[in-house]
């Protein structure tokens, strides 16, 4: 009696294994291997950064230093509005490109 209780023991264990293991690999085998963010664009040389009187700033990259510029101070008054800070007073402090 206990041989058979034995038996069929393992094979439930088993195949609870055996559907564990098919489980998880299928559903890892469908997800897409794409980057959840978003990098900066290939050929960006050119930074910014804005920041208001009070609250949080934005540093941007960008083509050109106009567009560097254009996007950090959007970023600014953006992130200025959810700190609690000045989004008015946002102001472009540093702007470069790299060689």
């Amino acid at each position: 009696m206990s041989n058979n209780w034995g038996r069929t023991s393992a094979l439930w264990a088993l195949n609870t294994l055996l559907i564990l293991g098919l489980g998880l690999a299928s559903g890892c085998s469908s997800k897409n291997s794409k980057a959840r963010y978003a990098a900066t664009t290939v050929g960006s040389n050119c930074f910014a950064k804005a920041v208001p009187s009070t609250g949080e700033g934005g540093l941007a990259w960008g083509n050109t230093l106009s567009i560097a510029r254009q996007k950090s101070l959007n970023n600014c008054v953006r992130y200025a509005g959810r700190s609690g800070g000045t989004p008015k007073t946002c102001q472009v402090v540093m702007a470069k490109c790299k060689n």
